[in-house]
Parts: C-alpha cells; structure tokens; sequence
C-alpha cells in the first residue's frame, strides 16, 4: 500500500458516518499497522500468504499485542494492581468495580477484552452476608455494564461446572437483559454440575441464543483445570493465552496439489502445514522478540500473565470441500458428513496434521509443550464457497445423530477449539430434557464443544460469537451498529449462508427404533 490508497483509505473510515468513534479509531489502526513491514517470511511461505492458502485473518502486519490474553483474575483479585492502584476488593460491590475496571486495560486482536473470567467462582469470596436480592441487584448492574463497555460479540465469561448462586443468578439475568455481550460459556462436568443448572443453562439457550456448553473433563484432560473458552469458542490457559491464530485453507491446499491421493498426504499437505507454522513462528518473534510485549506489560509485570502459559493456534478451515475435492479425484461420489469412505478421509487429514503440529517445536509455546495448539477455524465473514473449520456445509447437514457422529471423531485433536452449531425448531422449547440427553450424548460420543440455537430466534450464531436479528436489520437499515462484531454477522450471513443451517426437530417418532 503506498501512501496515496492510505490517504484514501483512511479518509473513507474518518467520513464513514455509519460506524462510532470506537470503530473508526480502531480502524485507522488497523490501516495504520499494514503500512508496517511483516515480519521476515520465506518466499514459499509469503507467496501461499498472499494467495491466501495461509489467512492470518488480518491480524496486522506487525503484531504488539497476543491475539488472545486470559489474566488470572482471581490473582488479581487477591492481590490488587500497583499499575492501576487499586488495592485488594474486600466485597461484592469492591470486586465488581475492580473488575471492570481490569477489562478495560487487557488487550487482544478485537480491542476488547476476550475473557471476563469464570466469573461464579471469582465472585464467590465475596458473597458472604450478600442476600440472593442485593446480589441479583449488583450483577445486573455489571453486566449492563459489561455490554455498553465492551461492545463486541468476542467479549466472552465463563460458568460451571459448580452449581453456584452467581451462576444461575447470571442467567436469569441474561435471559432478562437479553444482551449480545457477554459471550457465555458453561463448562459441563457429568460428576459435578448439576441437571437443574444445565436445564437452567438451556432455557437460556432458548432466549438468548448462549451459552455454550463445553466438554470440562476433556477440556481439563489436556489443559489442566485453569482453562477457558474465550471469544468464539476458543479454549486456552488462565494466565496464558494465544500469540496468534493463523490457519491453513484446506480446500486450496487439494487445488494446488497435482497428483494421487498418496502425494497429497506425503507431499502437499505436510508443506503447507509447514509454511502455516514459518507464518506463526514468524510472527511469534515479532511479538515476543521485536515488540517485547512481555518485558513492559503491566499485566505481565504482575504476574496475571507469564509467557511460559501461552502458545499459539494453528487453524484449520475448508475440511469439508478439501475432502469431497479428494473424493472426486477417486471417481467417488461420496460427501463429508454423509459418506464413511469420506469421513474416514477427513480423519485421515486433521490426523496428519496433528501429528505434524505435536513433532514441530515453536517459539514461547511453553504453553503447549513447545508446540502449537490445534484449533478447528469456524471462518470470518470474508469466506465465500468454503466451510467453517471441520464442520458440515450448511444446509448439507445429516440427521443429528449421523451428524454427532461424523464429526465427534475430530474433536479430541483440537485442545485450542472446535465447533459444529445445532439449529432446533423453536419447538424444541416444550421439552428443554430432550437438548439435556443430547449434550450428555455428545459429550459421551467425544465432542468438546455443544452450541445450538433456536431456527427462529432473536439471537443468532453466526461463527462462535451472537448477533440479534433485530441489530441485522438496522445494519442492513442505516449500516450501522455500536456493537462491532454486528457488522461481521452481517456480511457473514451475506456470505456463508448462515440462515441456510438445517432445521432439527428432535423427535424419536422421526426415524422409530434407530437410536
């Protein structure tokens, strides 16, 4: 970009009346940042960024900050802040404020913060002599708070899997306030969380589109019990997080392969991953070595986050084209999701790749071993003709059982997130025990993540994060929203075809004596 398109540019952004002054500053440094060099690539791995075989989903040419940051709060809340002088909270009221407080000092690739805590257990020293009214009262302050303060869909909390005051206090809210932000994540534990706060967790499903409900044993098996699920569905390390998420376009990988199915796995597929990896480590350095951002960092400074808890995402996406590309290559008719023979290809694909990520040290990945997380990319609003991650097209989706089944078998492989997204006839409302079995079945079958929504309701799942439908209508309306991941929803169901997921009555009578 020479100086004369910046000049263009970013006049475009400082005249366009449809987005707020967060948006627009935001924006110019956006533009600002590709006017700086990238860090040192290869000619290989440059090329296959530039053709976008390998998307750093636009993260800036000169990283200074981690894509995702998760402070240890409950740290903090321990111990206070020198930085922002404040010293310990020693209740409700003290705590909340500290809080938000904290929130608006974390950086991360949106501006916001993509992690508010598991915020039940952070509350619950602070909850003696607090009646179920005053507690009621506070949090619906603060989490008013949070949404006007931090308006994106990537601002993420999470719950469970104890059955807490807090936790089924913040869902009666949600279902009240029926905001965008926060994301919500409930962690679900069979041993542990209870079936009233699951349903409890359902029925707000039902009128608010969220939370999603994670695997907590599978999540805790391979990040120990300081995890969360962060911005979409994200799942990383307390005190840790992600210096970067950059992913590999499966589907272009078979299209820039020449020969059988054989070389594709020796040959094509392995330097692609390799080049994904020269991007990420490239990019690492920067940031750890170039922009030093753990040597300054108050948050680092004070030990809420250390570097030896972070590493970074390799991100995958087009599985599903990559896969019925290879089919046809065979003469074979079969289809991802619908097909064994091309479900088996599939898991022969994201299994290659795993296995490259656990062998390939990485820079300051201390978080993971060494090496990078493995995450299932569900996609940015710019993808057109090509599938979120590992999931099914839309609207080309099996029967819900076949589609637990096809897809569970990936989801172990991916520590850092994977997500498929159920869409239930709002009948499903008359018996929330029917949504219960299933995600008790799917977490069984060796899924990490649930997500599902209503086919007809107000908020709408779009990739991990929520947009209402009535916020897409003054978008398409007036082109404006003050929450900035509305205008990605937007052009998202433009592209992706998101309203096309299909329709799942669950209903046994549908296919008698089968399941």
């Amino acid at each position: 970009m020479d100086l004369k398109e910046f000049r263009i540019r970013a006049r475009k952004i400082i005249n366009d009346p449809g987005l707020t002054y967060h948006q627009r500053r935001h924006k110019l440094a956006l533009l600002a940042e590709e006017l700086v060099e990238y860090p040192p690539l290869g000619d290989e791995a440059k090329k296959a960024l530039d053709e976008r075989v390998i998307c750093d989903l636009y993260e800036g040419h000169a990283p200074y900050r981690p894509r995702y940051i998760l402070p240890d709060y409950e740290k903090a809340l321990k111990q206070g802040s020198e930085f922002l002088e404040l010293d310990p909270p020693t209740n409700l009221a003290e705590a909340l404020n500290f809080l938000t407080i904290l929130y608006s000092q974390v950086p991360s690739i949106t501006g916001f913060p993509v992690y508010l805590g598991d915020i039940d257990r952070l509350l619950i020293p602070f909850l003696e002599g607090v009646s179920d009214d005053e507690l009621y009262h506070k949090l619906k302050l603060f989490w008013r708070a949070v949404d006007r303060m931090f308006p994106d869909g990537f601002v993420h909390a999470n719950l469970g899997p104890e059955d807490t005051r807090v936790g089924r206090v913040i869902f009666k809210i949600e279902r009240e306030l029926k905001q965008v932000v926060p994301n919500l994540t409930l962690k679900y534990d069979p041993e542990v969380t209870t079936d009233e706060l699951l349903l409890e967790g359902i029925k707000t499903v039902f009128a608010v589109g969220k939370p999603h409900f994670a695997n907590h044993p599978m999540m805790v098996k391979d990040l120990g019990e300081k995890y969360a699920v962060v911005s979409c569905y994200n799942s990383l390390k307390i005190g840790g997080g992600s210096h970067t998420l950059v992913r590999l376009n499966l589907k272009k990988t078979v299209e820039k392969h020449s020969g059988d199915i054989e070389s594709y796995f020796k040959e094509t597929l392995p330097h692609y991953v390799e080049l994904t990896l020269q991007v990420m480590e490239a990019r690492i350095r920067y940031l750890v070595e170039e922009a030093k951002f753990f040597e300054h960092d108050f948050l680092a400074q004070e030990g809420l986050i250390s570097l030896d808890q972070f590493s970074a995402m390799f991100g995958i996406f087009g599985l599903a084209e990559a896969v019925n590309l290879l089919m046809e290559s065979k003469g074979r008719n079969g289809r991802y999701g619908h097909d064994e023979e091309a479900n088996q290809l599939s898991y022969r694909i994201t299994d290659v790749i795993a296995e490259i990520l656990a062998q390939r040290p990485l820079p300051y990945c201390d978080g993971n071993g060494g090496k990078a997380f493995f995450h299932s990319q569900s996609g940015i609003d710019l993808d057109v003709d090509v599938t979120a991650g590992t999931r099914i097209p839309y609207g080309d989706e099996p029967e819900i059982f076949e589609h637990i089944t096809a897809v569970a078998p990936h989801h172990y492989k991916f520590q850092a997130g994977i997500s498929d997204i159920f869409h239930f006839e709002n009948t499903v409302q008359n018996n929330p025990q029917a949504v219960a079995d299933i995600i008790k079945g799917a977490f069984a079958q060796g899924m990490r993540d649930f997500t599902f929504n209503l086919a007809d309701g107000e908020f709408v799942r779009i990739t991990g994060y929520l947009v209402r439908r009535s916020d897409l209508e003054q978008m398409k309306r007036e082109k404006r929203s003050r929450y900035d991941s509305t205008v990605l929803g937007y052009n998202a169901v433009e592209n992706q075809g998101i309203f096309q997921r299909k329709r799942r009555v669950i209903s046994r009578e549908q296919t008698p004596g089968t399941h």
